[in-house]
C-alpha cells in the first residue's frame, strides 16, 4: 500500500471525526445568543420593576385623592400661605405610602411642606433627595374640574386630582450599553390619581 494514500486516508478521517463533531459550534452558539438572553432576562426584571413601582405610586396617589375628597373644603380659602389641613393629609397618606411600601421617599417627610402655585387650589411638593439624583414631585389638585355627562347634560365635577413624579432608574441601559445599543427610557414614572370631593 502506498504510504502517501494512507496518510491521505488517515488525513481524511481525522477530518471527517472534525467536521462530525460539533462541540465547537454549540459554544459558539451559545457565546452568540447569551448576550441576547442576558438582554431579554434583565429587561423582563427591569420593566417588571418599573410596572411593580407604577401599581404602588397609583394606589398612594388613589388613597391620598380618597382622603383629601373626603376632607371638608373650607380650609381653601384660608389665605395664610400655609397648606390646608386636606392637602396635608394626602401629603402624609403618600408619603407614609412609600415608606410602608419600602420605597425611598427622597426625603419627603423633612420640613418642607407643600406649597401653593400662585393663587390655584394647587399644591406642589418637590424633594431631590432620591439616589442618583432623581427629583420627586408630588402635586395635589383640590380644584380638579371633570367633565361628566349626566342624562344627557354635561356637568362639570369638581375633584381632587393627586399626581407623582418618582425617579426611576433604568439597569436595562447599562446592560444595552455594554452590547453597543443606547436605551433612553423614561427618567420618572408618572401617575396621576383622582376623585370627586365630598363636601
Amino acid at each position: 500500500m502506498n504510504p502517501r494514500f494512507h496518510c491521505f486516508r488517515w488525513r481524511a478521517g481525522t477530518l471527517r471525526r472534525l467536521w462530525d463533531d460539533d462541540r465547537a459550534s454549540q459554544i459558539v452558539e451559545f457565546a452568540l445568543s447569551l448576550p441576547l438572553l442576558v438582554l431579554f432576562v434583565v429587561g423582563i426584571f427591569d420593566f417588571s420593576g418599573a410596572i411593580s413601582l407604577k401599581q404602588k405610586l397609583t394606589n398612594a396617589a388613589r388613597e391620598a385623592a380618597r382622603v383629601a375628597a373626603a376632607d371638608p373644603a373650607n380650609d381653601l380659602s384660608g389665605g395664610s400661605g400655609a397648606a390646608p389641613v386636606s392637602v396635608l393629609d394626602a401629603f402624609y397618606v403618600v408619603d407614609n405610602y412609600l415608606i410602608s411600601e419600602k420605597l425611598n421617599d427622597c426625603g419627603l417627610s423633612t420640613p418642607d411642606l407643600p406649597t401653593q402655585t400662585g393663587g390655584s387650589l394647587t399644591w406642589v411638593s418637590t424633594t431631590a433627595g432620591c439616589p442618583g439624583g432623581g427629583t420627586l414631585s408630588l402635586t395635589i389638585n383640590r380644584g380638579c374640574v371633570k367633565s361628566q355627562t349626566i342624562n344627557g347634560n354635561a356637568v362639570n365635577l369638581v375633584g381632587t386630582c393627586v399626581t407623582i413624579l418618582y425617579p426611576y432608574k433604568w439597569q436595562y441601559s447599562s446592560v444595552t450599553g455594554l452590547l453597543g445599543i443606547t436605551f433612553i427610557g423614561p427618567t420618572g414614572i408618572t401617575t396621576t390619581a383622582s376623585a370627586f370631593n365630598e363636601n
